[in-house]
């Protein structure tokens, strides 16, 4: 928590100095996640963003702090063993509901209502729903399925403007283990592409 108020006082206290233009909007969009993991393989789950963002600039940077909701998980696949010993390939889906607050630091080339901008900065994702029934064939791993309620992230991408459509594809680096587990370290990394609206 003191870190997210440290985030949202940086962002209050810079405001003053990016506050040659202000813009309000809606952004909407599909990601591609997955949970790194040294004891399985993963393959990418595809999810949505939809939210909120607000942009203060000036002088060729802004300050853009953003509030999604989102999805995000992972398909885990492993190699185990049947009941007679043979070896077959077992799956589960991780999935969880989170709502994530990036504050992002940019700059912006281009022409006034329409340009290309780059941006970066940390963001905090708070499980508000996870879906984790393992099956038998995970229940050795009864602690591998127990995740944290927050997790911290680092975000950087690039994004259009034309007129009052944004258009964005970002990277996001998980920074924190989501997993409860002492033994499995889990991080979330994901893709995000979404379309947005600035209403002012």
């Amino acid at each position: 928590m003191k870190k997210i108020i440290f985030i949202c006082a940086i962002a209050l206290l810079s405001a003053p100095a990016f506050a040659q233009s202000f813009n309000f909007g809606i952004k909407a969009g599909v990601n591609t996640s997955k949970l790194t993991s040294d004891f399985t393989d993963e393959n990418n789950l595809t999810g949505y963003d939809v939210g909120v963002f607000a942009r203060l600039g000036g002088l060729g940077l802004y300050v853009q702090p953003e509030l999604y909701l989102g999805s995000k998980g992972t398909n885990f696949t492993s190699v185990k063993a049947d009941e007679n010993g043979t070896e077959v390939n077992a799956s589960q889906k991780v999935k969880f509901t989170t709502l994530d607050f990036p504050v992002l630091l940019g700059t912006k080339i281009g022409l006034p209502g329409i340009g290309i901008r780059l941006n970066a900065g940390p963001v905090v994702s708070f499980n508000l729903d996870k879906d984790a029934p393992f099956s038998a064939a995970y229940d050795d791993l009864s602690d591998f399925k127990n995740y944290k309620n927050n997790a911290w992230g680092l975000l950087a991408g690039a994004g259009v403007d034309i007129s009052k459509i944004t258009l964005d594809i970002r990277y996001e680096a998980g920074l924190s283990n989501i997993s409860e587990s002492e033994k499995y370290d889990q991080k979330a990394n994901l893709w995000h592409f979404t379309l947005g609206y600035k209403i002012f």
